[in-house]
C-alpha cells in the first residue's frame, strides 16, 4: 500500500480554490490536567520549543514537568475559560471566520480558509484536511505571529510539510514568515491604544510586553529579539510617544536558563518602585488573547505591580477580530496571493495563451 495519502475531496476538472491556513500555537481542549498535560506534552516536546537533547530532555519533561505543572495550569486556564471555550481558540476562529468573509466578498468562489493550531486541535493537519476537501491546489500558510521565531513560526513550518508529505498532490506553497513592521499592523496596534485610552484615563506609562524566548536563540541567529524591537519603536512613533514613555518587555519565562531581559515583572516592580502608579500593558507579539495575556498578564502580573507599591496595572487587549486587524491581516494575505488570484475564465485564458506562445516558440524553430 502507498505511504501517500489519497486526495479524498478532491475532483479532476472541478474548480480549484486557493486555500489559506491560520494558525496559532494552541491550547488545551479543556482546562482539566488531563488535558493540560496532553497539550504539554506535545507542545514541550517539540525540539522547536525546547533546544536540549532528547536524552537529557524527555527524563525532565516526563518525571517532573508533566507531573506537577498540569494541575497548576489547568487552574490558571479556569479562571480565563469562556463559555464558548479557550479564548485563543475561539478568537481565532473569528478572526477565521470575519477573514474567509472579507476574501469572498473580494474574490469570490476562490479562497477557502481554515483555522489550525500548532499544539491541540484543531491540528494542522486537521486544518489542512478541509483545505484539501475544498479543492485548493494553491496554500498560504499564515501564522498569526507577527515577530518570527524558530519556536513558534519555523515550528508551523515544519507541521506543514510533515503532513504535506503524506499527499500525493502537493499544492503551490507560500509561507509568510513575519509582519512585524508591516504598516496596517502598526497601525491597528495604534487603534486599539488610542481607542483604550479614549474610553479611560491613559495610564503614567505603557509596557509593551512580547512572549520571551531564551537568550540562546538570539545568540544562536534568531531575528526575533530584533523584530520585537522594531514593532515597539515604530508603535511609540505611530503613538507620539517619547522614549521614556514606553518601556519593551518579555514575560512568560521557563526553566533556569537566562531569557531575553527585561523581563516584564522586573520592569513592573521598577516601575513601581518609580512612583509609577498607573501603568498600560499591551502585548504586541499575541494576534488573539490567550492565557499569557489574560492570566499571566491582566491578573497575575496586575497584583505584582500592586504589591511593589503601584495602583493599577490596565491591560490592553490584543488586536483579536478588531475590524483594522482584520482589514490588516487580508491586506497582508492578499499581497501574498499576487499572481494566484486569477479566476477560472482567466485561468483558461492564461492557459490558452500559453500553449499558444508555446505553438508560435515551436514554429519559429
Amino acid at each position: 500500500m502507498s505511504r501517500f495519502a489519497g486526495t479524498s475531496g478532491f475532483e479532476h476538472g472541478k474548480p480549484t480554490k486557493i486555500g489559506v491556513l491560520l494558525c496559532n500555537l494552541g491550547t488545551p481542549d479543556a482546562p482539566t490536567p488531563g488535558a493540560v498535560r496532553r497539550y504539554l506534552a506535545e507542545f514541550l516536546s517539540d525540539p522547536r520549543v525546547v533546544e536540549i537533547p532528547r536524552l537529557v530532555w524527555k527524563p525532565i519533561l516526563h518525571g517532573i514537568i508533566l507531573r506537577t505543572r498540569p494541575k497548576r495550569s489547568a487552574q490558571a486556564y479556569a479562571k480565563v475559560w469562556r463559555d464558548d471555550g479557550s479564548p485563543l481558540l475561539a478568537i481565532t476562529r473569528q478572526q477565521g471566520a470575519a477573514i474567509a468573509g472579507q476574501l469572498e466578498h473580494e474574490l469570490p468562489g476562490r479562497v477557502a480558509v481554515a483555522v489550525a493550531m500548532r499544539y491541540g486541535n484543531p491540528s494542522v493537519a486537521a486544518g489542512l484536511a478541509e483545505l484539501r476537501a475544498a479543492n485548493i491546489r494553491k496554500l498560504l500558510v499564515v501564522p498569526l505571529y507577527p515577530q518570527y521565531a524558530a519556536a513558534t513560526t519555523a515550528s508551523v513550518m515544519d507541521a506543514v510539510t510533515n503532513e504535506l508529505r503524506r499527499w500525493r498532490w502537493v499544492p503551490g506553497i507560500r509561507f509568510i514568515d513575519e509582519y512585524h513592521q508591516d504598516p496596517a499592523y502598526i497601525d491597528a496596534l495604534g487603534e486599539s491604544v488610542e481607542a483604550f485610552w479614549s474610553e479611560r484615563e491613559r495610564g503614567d506609562h505603557l509596557v509593551m510586553s512580547f512572549h520571551g524566548t531564551p537568550k540562546r536563540s538570539l545568540l544562536a541567529g534568531d531575528p526575533y529579539h530584533c523584530q520585537c524591537q522594531a514593532t515597539a519603536r515604530l508603535l511609540g512613533e505611530r503613538l507620539g510617544l517619547a522614549s521614556a514613555g514606553f518601556s519593551v518587555s518579555f514575560q512568560s519565562r521557563f526553566g533556569r536558563a537566562e531569557w531575553l531581559q527585561p523581563y516584564t515583572e522586573t520592569t513592573l516592580k521598577q516601575l513601581a518602585a518609580n512612583g509609577v502608579k498607573r501603568v498600560d500593558v499591551i502585548c504586541p507579539g499575541f494576534a488573539a488573547d490567550c492565557l499569557e495575556t489574560l492570566e499571566e498578564i491582566a491578573l497575575q502580573y496586575a497584583e505584582v505591580f500592586r504589591k511593589a507599591g503601584g495602583d493599577s496595572l490596565r491591560y490592553i487587549p490584543a488586536l483579536n477580530d478588531r475590524p483594522r486587524h482584520i482589514d490588516a491581516l487580508v491586506r497582508l494575505i492578499r499581497r501574498n496571493l499576487d499572481g494566484w488570484e486569477a479566476t477560472g475564465d482567466e485561468e483558461k485564458r492564461l492557459a490558452a495563451a500559453s500553449r499558444a506562445g508555446a505553438m508560435q516558440a515551436a514554429e519559429q524553430t
